[in-house]
């Protein structure tokens, strides 16, 4: 065995331990010896390879390896594949900035068939600073037998989830008004706009709708979207509110009884009517545009009653627009009210809208809100600072547009899905009915097409003549229909390829949407091993995944996709256990940006303190519990000091006289009478069967302060304690101490493996050389148990109860400005607990030489040892004594030690004729030096 120095560079040891696991393969040795165990399902969620890992993916990278460590070293099989997301916008923006195309349009001219090349041969450009921030930070996981989601299997499989909901009926064609991309022409589902919100200033008008049958009187409405002003076709009343006619010095209006004050002071009005929802409806208004007027003999341009109005803001009546709100398409529909949408695919208004063609919707805001105001239409302008979604691609903000699209039927197995989330364990628990559980119950169908390029094509054919439709499932299915070998699946292979339509004889052609990413993602534990095509009895072995675990985000992209189509296919939930965490920071609070430099490289970091201080730093901090961290550099070195470097000395004293006694381990582990070696191997196995029970739960926030206050303990207590029998002559209790020390090292390291991979093997690696039985590395072992017959329960708790008198004695000792140093007579220890005392007197003598006292005395009556401060409660007694509250307190700071112990055994006393119990009072109690 090395003698090892207290100087010590974790960095340059993790370095070495990283060429010991390569030269020596032990990650594929983990699997080998476990390849006949019970299989453990980990599921691993994709990540884009557009850019470099930063301090999230290194966060739920260091919670995907500690869980499958832990349960490889519990004798589970754990395959660990990594997985990447190839398709979808993120490529296609990167793809479109290198080639200088600016859109749809653009990419169409270049052709997809190159477009889509160029996004294949840049999918991967990160994939080597990945590989080497997983490599650095200890994850093992097999990146040359990862999915990805470009691959012909995986997108075959994914054809065969299509072809699964489209022969159960799930999956329809439907217009909806959809949260849109006008910079990317595609709309998003409802999961992607809700999760990129900024705060904007947009602006607010209140409009003039002048009525056909009332003589200069106008309607008020609100809007602070007047891009959809001209393609409005109604307006709309609520059915509940009170509407009121008032007339100023220059017009009347209509508008909420509720939003008056809004608009006017009441000295400058006179209410001249009152009307209800029902005397509104039907009345009819000047189109504020010509564009549509030849609709009105369709019903458009009159009022219409819904309940989803409100007087929240505004004016209590809403204006219209079909093509741009869902509430809006949905009135206008049961009314037959047509929907008109002068804006096309890329944002531009259209020559439908003559005055502003040409024109982006919202830069053309400005001239809209003019035409108004010629017009004399517009009756007030304000600017509003709101929230707004923005595509989170692009950056640009998100316009509502009705589109025609694919949809999956979600919200008719919405209950089900509820009913599925109960089978899962969450961490936190909070987010299963909350957060998750929530947006499980406001499930909305699922749009699942993109208008997009590169992506997995839909594998809906429909013929160019007729309604008919027919959906792909396999390659196999496709070849049979054209009668040739399809070797790719993407969209430039398969467009082209069509057959005769079965009814008519007309062409059957592709539809030309490509599928949502995400869809493919929620598709993974199914495309990931081929299935059904491959490895079906393997996938029905398995399913669901044992563990998953990603950032709180998820809850509403990936854990919900995978929960939807695991309920449609499989009526399933997709996963067991599920650790979500909190989302990371820079240190200012910002989010962490590559562009503003606000967050250290997290190699740098690495190279510096070393990848266990980091693993640590990020586990041990509120954000394993779906709270946000900010990121701090100093707290990584604080772990280093605090944490790694006291356990580390700790190993160093050990090689250090071990190794000048020529120490050997005993074979066997026996009883020691000295009572710190028993304590300690007591904590050990009790800190096991805390361990065992909290991984259980997938709590690694309880882990984690136990692991720390367990090396708190071993160094500040057991082995400041024992040091001086390491130097003394008694050969027998020099040897009990090194096997303890030895047995809670390896043992220790064992348990500390999954959490901190390299100082752990660093420290078995040279503590096996005095074991030749043991395994080559501390991750080929098996996870140390409890072992009973070394679990002293009682000599816990009194130990427990020797530190913390000691505690309380060194701070009387500082607060009387005492050092330890200095020797003192007498320590007189109080409590009225007769087991707590006699423990305390067996074990009076570490008391003694920790607080470097002479005698310790004890006494069951602190009347003359403790000065005691009683203040009364505030919030309970305040307001029962009011202006006399003085008094009490001064009644209080007179009570015996008699009378406080009455209150604090359950009983009362009066003060000032009123009984008062223990809640009303504060306590404190103070020793006298």
């Amino acid at each position: 065995m090395e003698q090892v120095s207290p100087g010590v560079n974790f960095a340059e040891n993790e370095e070495k331990v990283l060429k010991f696991w390569e030269e020596n393969d032990i990650f594929t040795r983990t699997l080998e010896n476990t390849r006949d165990k019970p299989q453990y399902l980990f599921y691993d969620g994709p990540p884009f390879a557009t850019g470099t890992p930063h301090y999230g993916h290194i966060l739920v990278g260091t919670l995907k390896d500690i869980v499958p460590r832990y349960q490889t070293m519990k004798g589970r099989y754990v395959e660990r594949r990594f997985g990447w997301d190839t398709h979808g916008l993120p490529i296609e923006m990167l793809t479109e900035k290198e080639l200088d195309l600016n859109g749809r349009f653009d990419i169409e001219k270049l052709g997809i068939d190159k477009f889509n090349e160029a996004c294949r041969a840049g999918v991967f450009r990160y994939v080597e600073e990945w590989r080497k921030v997983t490599n650095r930070l200890g994850r093992w996981v097999d990146f040359d037998n990862d999915y990805k989601t470009m691959d012909t299997d995986f997108m075959e499989s994914v054809w065969w989830v299509v072809k699964s909901l489209w022969e159960k009926g799930k999956i329809y064609k439907g217009t909806r008004v959809m949260p849109y991309s006008w910079r990317l022409s595609t709309p998003l589902s409802n999961f992607e706009a809700s999760s990129n919100y900024k705060e904007v200033q947009d602006p607010a008008i209140t409009v003039r709708f002048r009525v056909n049958e009332l003589e200069n009187v106008s309607l008020l409405a609100w809007t602070t979207t007047p891009w959809t002003l001209p393609s409005n076709m109604a307006l709309c009343v609520g059915p509940s509110i009170e509407y009121v006619q008032v007339r100023t010095d220059a017009e009347e209006v209509i508008l909420a009884a509720d939003r008056i004050e809004a608009y006017f002071k009441e000295e400058d009005i006179t209410r001249v009517k009152s009307w209800t929802a029902k005397e509104l409806e039907g009345l009819t208004y000047e189109a504020l545009f010509p564009f549509y007027e030849y609709e009105r003999e369709q019903g458009a341009f009159r009022v219409l009653v819904d309940a989803y109005v409100s007087t929240e803001d505004g004016t209590g009546i809403v204006h219209q627009s079909p093509a741009h709100g869902e509430d809006d398409h949905r009135v206008c529909l049961i009314n037959n009210i047509p929907l008109h949408d002068p804006v096309n695919e890329v944002g531009d208004f259209t020559d439908e809208a003559p005055l502003f063609a040409g024109k982006n919707m919202k830069e053309a805001d400005k001239d809209i809100i003019k035409a108004l105001k010629d017009k004399g239409l517009l009756f007030k302008h304000e600017t509003l600072q709101h929230s707004y979604p923005f595509c989170e691609r692009s950056e640009t903000p998100l316009i509502y547009k009705a589109i025609g699209a694919w949809y999956v039927k979600v919200e008719e197995v919405a209950e089900r899905m509820v009913e599925h989330n109960e089978e899962i364990h969450w961490v936190p628990e909070h987010i299963k009915q909350g957060r998750f559980g929530n947006w499980l119950r406001d499930a909305r169908d699922w749009n699942i097409s993109r208008n997009r390029y590169w992506g997995n094509p839909l594998p809906i054919w429909q013929c160019e003549s007729c309604e008919h439709y027919e959906c792909m499932g396999s390659r196999s299915e496709l070849e049979e229909k054209v009668s040739q070998e399809v070797p790719d699946l993407h969209k430039h292979f398969v467009d082209e390829l069509t057959w005769p339509c079965e009814q008519c004889g007309a062409k059957m052609r592709r539809i030309p949407e490509v599928l949502d990413c995400w869809f493919e993602s929620g598709s993974m534990p199914y495309a990931q091993l081929h299935y059904p095509f491959e490895n079906e009895e393997t996938f029905k072995k398995v399913f669901p995944a044992d563990f998953i675990a990603e950032a709180v985000d998820q809850t509403r992209g990936w854990f919900y996709t995978l929960m939807v189509l695991s309920t449609l296919l499989f009526d399933k939930a997709p996963f067991k256990n599920v650790i979500v965490n909190g989302m990371i920071l820079a240190e200012d609070g910002k989010k962490m940006s590559k562009r503003l430099k606000n967050y250290p490289d997290p190699l740098e970091v690495m190279d510096a303190y070393g990848a266990d201080a980091l693993r640590l730093f990020l586990i041990s901090s509120p954000v394993v519990k779906g709270d946000s961290l900010r990121f701090s550099e100093a707290g990584v070195k604080e772990i280093t000091r605090s944490v790694l470097l006291p356990f580390w000395n700790v190993y160093s004293f050990f090689t250090t006289y071990a190794g000048v006694d020529g120490y050997t381990p005993d074979t066997v582990l026996t009883d020691s009478p000295n009572v710190l070696d028993r304590w300690i191997i007591s904590r050990f196995q009790s800190l096991l069967l805390y361990i065992e029970e909290e991984m259980d739960r997938y709590q690694l926030y309880a882990v984690i302060p136990n692991l720390l206050a367990f090396i708190e303990e071993l160094t500040n207590w057991y082995v400041r304690r024992s040091r001086r029998r390491f130097w003394s002559d008694d050969e027998a209790d020099k040897q009990h101490g090194y096997n303890t020390l030895y047995y809670i090292l390896t043992g220790f390291s064992q348990a500390l493996a999954p959490f901190l991979p390299f100082l752990t093997e660093t420290i078995y690696q040279n503590l096996r050389t005095l074991r030749e039985d043991l395994p080559e590395s501390v991750h080929l072992t098996c996870y140390p148990e409890c072992d009973e017959s070394h679990r002293d329960a009682d000599l816990e708790e009194a130990m427990s109860l020797i530190q913390e008198t000691v505690k309380l004695g060194r701070a009387l000792r500082a607060s009387s400005k005492l050092r330890t140093r200095q020797p003192l007579q007498s320590i007189t220890v109080v409590t009225r607990n007769e087991k707590a005392a006699d423990i305390l007197k067996s074990y009076g003598a570490h008391i003694q030489e920790e607080l470097n006292v002479k005698e310790v005395l004890f006494s069951s009556d602190e009347e003359n040892l403790v000065e005691l401060l009683v203040k009364p409660n505030f919030p309970k007694l305040g307001p029962v004594f009011g202006k006399q509250i003085g008094q009490v307190a001064k009644t209080l700071q007179g009570l015996t030690g008699d009378q406080v112990r009455s209150l604090e055994t359950g009983g009362s006393i009066s003060v000032m004729e009123k009984d008062i119990t223990l809640e009303d009072v504060d306590i404190r109690r103070t020793a006298r030096s």
